[in-house]
């Protein structure tokens, strides 16, 4: 019987590849790892529970045990895959994406996370957004309205105005300091 596990922190494709690593390493047989979720082969007991979280939160990751925090690291999850790991352009109404994907009123989700999270979940997407806008502007491959297109913004603008309100400097000041500091996206 197949067993699935929910993990807090897997925000990347690195962190699916440490996962299925750790599993290998402890031997216990998986069907499939994606983002923020482990099925297993077979059912785990109390023990390989217990063992498998230490080794998870040994890496930066641990077990989501209740639906409330599996729904918010769903959620999370969700928004990094489209922000940060899609190629496409990000036109998304994330109020139906959220509630579509994960078969829950948006209202209750919205509640959910400002609850557990302290920030909205609107201010969650902008800050994922902004740590893109700043990735892309270090590589400096795309102009900013090419930027500002690629992540949904009306125009450029837009995109500065909410980068300076966020991070309070505009584009070009962050391109031109020295001192580029991004966050990770599981501290976000």
């Amino acid at each position: 019987m197949n067993q699935i596990f929910h993990i807090k922190n897997m925000v990347c494709p690195r962190c699916i590849t440490a996962v299925k690593q750790l599993m290998e390493e402890l031997e216990i047989p998986f069907q499939n790892v994606e983002l923020g979720k482990i099925e297993l082969k077979e059912g785990l007991g109390d023990e390989g529970k217990s063992r498998l979280n230490q080794a998870l939160e040994a890496v930066g990751f641990s077990l989501i045990d209740d639906r409330k925090s599996r729904l918010i690291e769903q959620m999370k999850n969700l928004i990094v895959q489209k922000i940060h790991h899609s190629q496409d352009v990000l036109d998304v109404k994330w109020a139906d994406l959220i509630a579509d994907q994960l078969n829950y009123d948006y209202k209750y989700l919205g509640m959910l996370f400002s609850s557990v999270e302290s920030i909205t979940l609107e201010q969650y997407i902008i800050r994922q957004k902004i740590e893109r806008i700043k990735e892309l502007l270090i590589y400096d491959e795309l102009t900013l309205s090419q930027i500002a297109f690629q992540l949904g913004y009306s125009s450029a603008a837009h995109l500065s105005s909410q980068f300076k309100k966020v991070t309070g400097m505009t584009p070009s000041q962050f391109k031109s300091t020295v001192d580029r500091k991004r966050n990770t996206l599981d501290n976000i």
